[in-house]
């Protein structure tokens, strides 16, 4: 499985915020939107990622107010990032590594979408699932000692 296999399923809405945004706005934005991420994008560019992890450091090292801060002062400037053709034992490899929850999607410098753990193991457990239900019904339907088919003669 691809990581192409789970955008497809998981649709293309992206929120971006600009790294000069304040820090407040961007906040706002996650919140009102339900969502742990925000693409940050300046001129079409992936300038990196700000994450709910970000913004609590962020409140830990200035007194747990945000203030005058602007998006850049918190936001992860190096972000993992992967490919549409990333296979999804990589993409969980890396997360992992890295303890990262999302992962921009880039296809050579356009963003086409993010990508989260949640949605990750989504598509495994979707996954075995399926294959779950396969090798079930392969096992329901396989001949018995009985079936005429099984019977030399």
């Amino acid at each position: 499985m691809k990581v192409s296999d789970i955008l497809r399923v998981k649709g293309n809405t992206l929120y971006t915020v600009r790294p000069d945004q304040s820090l407040t706005e961007a906040v706002e934005l996650m919140a009102s939107h339900d969502i742990g991420s925000l693409v940050v994008m300046s001129h079409g560019v992936l300038e990196g990622m700000l994450t709910f992890r970000e913004v609590i450091n962020h409140l830990h090292q200035h007194g747990a107010a945000l203030g005058n801060s602007t998006v850049r002062a918190a936001m992860d400037d190096a972000p993992l990032t992967c490919t549409q053709a990333t296979e999804l034992d990589e993409v969980r490899r890396m997360m992992l590594e890295r303890h990262a929850r999302y992962m921009p999607v880039m296809d050579q410098a356009m963003l086409m979408g993010v990508i989260s753990f949640y949605d990750v193991a989504k598509a495994v457990v979707d996954s075995q699932n399926f294959e779950n239900r396969m090798l079930k019904a392969y096992i329901r339907d396989w001949p018995g000692e009985d079936d005429p088919a099984q019977t030399k003669g």
